[in-house]
């Protein structure tokens, strides 16, 4: 009997597959999500609208030895998702990342800022898994896709409600399009990230208000991106055939605190 290999050799080795991550040119998940897909072996299509940017993780991914393309892509555009995928596709692996938010109450919110969060998070998602998993099916590839959520989809907060609707909206869009994916051989699982350190956030969490929110998770501290890594990598991985319509939370516990 030859040697058998060791639990961490045969975890998350994504050489020969292809990944797509959307919203990856801005500082924070996308990018991060596209290095360790990269690191782990994927060939990665990372999307956007704004297309330099994106060019520069493609030159930091490959200066790393990685393989990497940029592609623009409007997430809120069926056509230009479609346009993707037949260029590109059909991909192995897709991470439903792109999203945006608006920072106001719900009685100072527009029309406007409504269909902006709602278009590009739950629209997007949608317009993205489907158009991915279409051509998985018609290829016969046994693919992965991994909507990211957030824990605001599962709890409520204050000034985001959009942003929060239309992620308890990718929640239950994610278990809806792995029921119906499932006899194709197309997983969809979701994952929950908590309170993470950003550009966007940085600031606010050294505010007085950002400390105590700190404080209210049961770890008392932030996300660290390097937790992501495990549950992505697991989930884009063969090491998870058997788990669809799952939602991962990456949160230090903040779900399990009292309201």
């Amino acid at each position: 009997m030859g040697a058998i290999p060791s639990v961490m050799s045969m975890f998350a080795k994504l050489d020969g597959k292809t990944a797509l991550v959307t919203g990856a040119s801005s500082a924070g998940f996308g990018r991060h999500f596209a290095h360790v897909l990269a690191d782990a072996g994927a060939a990665v299509v990372v999307s956007a609208r704004r297309k330099p940017a994106l060019d520069e993780l493609v030159q930091d991914i490959v200066g790393k030895g990685g393989k990497a393309a940029s592609v623009a892509m409007d997430v809120t555009d069926i056509a230009s998702v479609t346009a993707v995928m037949s260029e590109h596709g059909p991909f192995d692996i897709v991470v439903n990342n792109a999203g945006v938010s608006v920072g106001n109450p719900i009685l100072d919110q527009t029309e406007d800022d409504y269909d902006f969060v709602i278009n590009t998070n739950l629209k997007g998602v949608w317009n993205v898994g489907k158009e991915a998993a279409r051509g998985m099916k018609d290829a016969g590839v046994a693919g992965s896709i991994i909507n990211i959520a957030s824990i605001t989809g599962l709890r409520q907060v204050q000034a985001i409600s959009p942003y929060a609707i239309s992620k308890a909206g990718v929640i239950q869009m994610t278990k809806q399009m792995a029921l119906e994916f499932a006899r194709y051989d197309i997983r969809v699982n979701a994952i929950a990230p908590g309170y993470f350190e950003s550009d966007l956030t940085r600031d606010y969490f050294k505010t007085e208000r950002g400390q105590a929110l700190i404080q209210r998770v049961p770890m008392r501290r932030l996300g660290d991106y390097k937790s992501l890594n495990g549950p992505l990598l697991l989930l884009a991985s063969d090491d998870s055939s058997f788990i669809t319509g799952s939602v991962i939370a990456v949160d230090g516990g903040h779900l399990l605190s009292p309201l």
